[in-house]
């Protein structure tokens, strides 16, 4: 399928995310009522990443928001993928005539050889099939390779819409902008791009069902002034992002997780998007420990705290949650998410939606909540 022609706009009958943190007086008075369930490129566990079978099964799964990662055509098209290098993501390898397109590029300081997307036009994009990305990981996902197209921005927006309408709910959309700084660079700056895709479709504004993302603090800034949009900065565990590395900014994502960065990052976004462990460390052997002082921090400066990535595999989850010594076996993920709950996470990234959406609801039951 092609971008959908005229200007599909979603109904005003949205409401914003700020809709679903309700405050309880009796408890913590920053808990969210209803933690989110944020689809992790679709349903991944069960789908090949970021095609509309994956966001479509998600939205089935119970998701409240489907997650596409943004990066751009060669024609300024917006397209889901998790990197701009699509070689482990597609099919393109085994097209001849696009053989010539293999390079190599720095992204982000990384050498990095493959196909990119801003080496394609978006006709060109649509004439390969999604393969599964993890396939050691989840064969299972390997029997849909060559099945779907990579869809575009405009077609997640209209997918979360007819979805929505289908299942008679709310379907936000939670787009990343990818390498920004790099983009930047070459030509394809992804804000106003991202800007023109969200006004057209009726989500820039504060009370937009949104959400907007990127490891780059400057990218959400750009965003904030041209669209208002609800957003977080994402951060890791380690490193530094790129925006900052580049202007020698000396600040790492940890310093982003204290007092003071959380101070800094206020004034212009609504929350992080911190990895787990930053949330809840884990010791030396990969075991969960006492939550961090993340969570209260950022609430008390009124931040939403989402978290990433919730996985059912063993390798993804902390060694005292592991089921057996298969790392593909699925192990003790209910536990896990119910631990991150109980620590007054307001949203997850989470690549099987179905088991997200039951460990909160057996979080919500807990009499002892």
């Amino acid at each position: 399928m092609g971008v959908a022609a005229g200007a599909a706009v979603l109904p005003a009958a949205l409401v914003s995310p700020a809709a679903a943190y309700a405050h309880d007086s009796d408890k913590d008075r920053h808990r969210p009522a209803r933690p989110l369930v944020i689809g992790h490129r679709g349903a991944s566990g069960h789908r090949p990443e970021h095609t509309l079978a994956s966001y479509t099964l998600a939205i089935e799964l119970g998701a409240d928001f489907i997650e596409p990662d943004l990066v751009p055509t060669k024609d300024g098209q917006l397209v889901a993928r998790h990197e701009n290098e699509i070689g482990g993501t597609t099919d393109v390898s085994t097209k001849p005539q696009f053989a010539s397109r293999k390079t190599t590029k720095v992204v982000d300081g990384v050498s990095v050889t493959g196909w990119f997307t801003e080496d394609f036009t978006l006709a060109e994009l649509k004439t390969l099939r999604a393969v599964e990305r993890l396939p050691a990981v989840r064969p299972h996902n390997a029997i849909y390779n060559g099945l779907f197209e990579i869809p575009t921005f405009q077609e997640v927006i209209d997918l979360a819409r007819e979805q929505g309408r289908r299942v008679g709910r709310t379907i936000g959309v939670y787009p990343e902008t990818k390498h920004p700084t790099y983009f930047r660079g070459i030509g394809l700056e992804l804000e106003p791009l991202v800007a023109k895709v969200l006004k057209r479709n009726g989500l820039a504004g504060r009370n937009a069902a949104a959400f907007l993302q990127s490891f780059e603090p400057t990218s959400i800034k750009k965003l904030r002034g041209l669209v208002d949009t609800p957003s977080v900065v994402l951060l890791d565990a380690a490193g530094q992002p790129f925006d900052f590395k580049t202007s020698g900014d000396p600040r790492t994502w940890a310093d982003l997780a204290t007092p003071a960065g959380l101070d800094y990052l206020k004034a212009f976004t609504d929350g992080v998007g911190a990895t787990k462990n930053l949330v809840i460390a884990r010791d030396a052997a990969g075991n969960l420990l006492q939550p961090t002082a993340l969570i209260h921090d950022a609430h008390v400066r009124g931040l939403k705290v989402h978290s990433w990535t919730f996985r059912n595999e063993n390798q993804f989850l902390p060694l005292n949650l592991r089921t057996g010594d298969d790392p593909n076996a699925w192990g003790k993920i209910l536990d896990e998410v119910g631990i991150f709950l109980a620590a007054g996470l307001d949203g997850l990234f989470a690549d099987y939606a179905d088991t997200a959406v039951l460990a909160r609801d057996l979080f919500l039951q807990s009499p002892s909540r």
